[in-house]
């Protein structure tokens, strides 16, 4: 029978990290458990950083920079992708918001010393720019779908510009849209409960028009919010970030 995965076991969780062939910083839930909707037959999408030891990075042969498993857990898709620590601070330092959405997420499955330092170094990561992140992902997710007419890929396409839009306020990287309705169009609660009911639950709302329109709108706050933020231009975390990964590559 399979488990409603709307409710995650942590412990379990916890029981698989020990199975990767390399030591984790942390490991943490994102995806639509992470976003706020998961539905009784979700993926779980795990998401974290491994590190290399130090023989596998000054030699010929390297260890791999990414890594994906995929697996069935109760009936439930389970998928672990980790980086390693080099990768994963670059990609911080690209104004990559999913990964920080990442390192920042409350549902923590592993943790460790190094992952508090990069949930301290993030704030330093943080810039105005990341609401092309934001943009390009709605863009993606709101064409797709344009093309299958799915709820999930609309719900994403508003859970994006809302926390692109956020962040540019705030400076904060809230990822779960139950968080974000104050700036959210009022059906989207009832669009959220029936994508809980069934990862592919058939969409039944406003019309293909009406989402348009709102999509659109939040469109242009995000552009106001990012002419107007007080986000840096450029992150401040490179030096941080490269004496965290030289102490800790050394310490492996």
């Amino acid at each position: 029978m399979t488990r409603d995965m709307r409710r995650l076991d942590y412990t379990e969780l916890r029981g698989i990290m020990g199975e990767q062939p390399y030591p984790l910083l942390f490991a943490t839930v994102s995806g639509a458990h992470l976003y706020g909707f998961p539905s009784r037959d979700s993926d779980v999408d795990l998401r974290g950083v491994h590190v290399l030891p130090a023989a596998e990075v000054v030699g010929l042969r390297t260890g791999p920079e990414t890594l994906d498993r995929t697996w069935f857990e109760n009936g439930a898709e389970v998928d672990l992708v980790t980086h390693d620590l080099a990768k994963f601070a670059r990609l911080m330092l690209r104004r990559n918001g999913y990964v920080l959405e990442q390192v920042l997420s409350p549902l923590v499955v592993s943790t460790t010393e190094e992952h508090q330092e990069l949930i301290e170094l993030a704030a330093g990561c943080i810039t105005k720019w990341h609401a092309h992140h934001y943009r390009g992902f709605a863009k993606t997710q709101w064409e797709f779908f344009l093309k299958t007419g799915e709820l999930k890929p609309l719900l994403y396409t508003f859970r994006v510009l809302l926390t692109g839009i956020n962040l540019m306020r705030t400076g904060e990287v809230q990822a779960d849209l139950r968080q974000l309705l104050q700036i959210a169009p009022a059906y989207l609660p009832e669009l959220m409960a029936a994508k809980a009911e069934a990862e592919h639950a058939p969409l039944d709302g406003p019309s293909h028009e009406q989402f348009a329109e709102d999509v659109a709108a939040l469109q242009a706050v995000l552009d106001e919010a990012e002419a107007v933020s007080t986000l840096p231009d450029r992150a401040s975390a490179e030096p941080g970030l490269h004496d965290l990964l030289v102490r800790t590559r050394l310490s492996r």
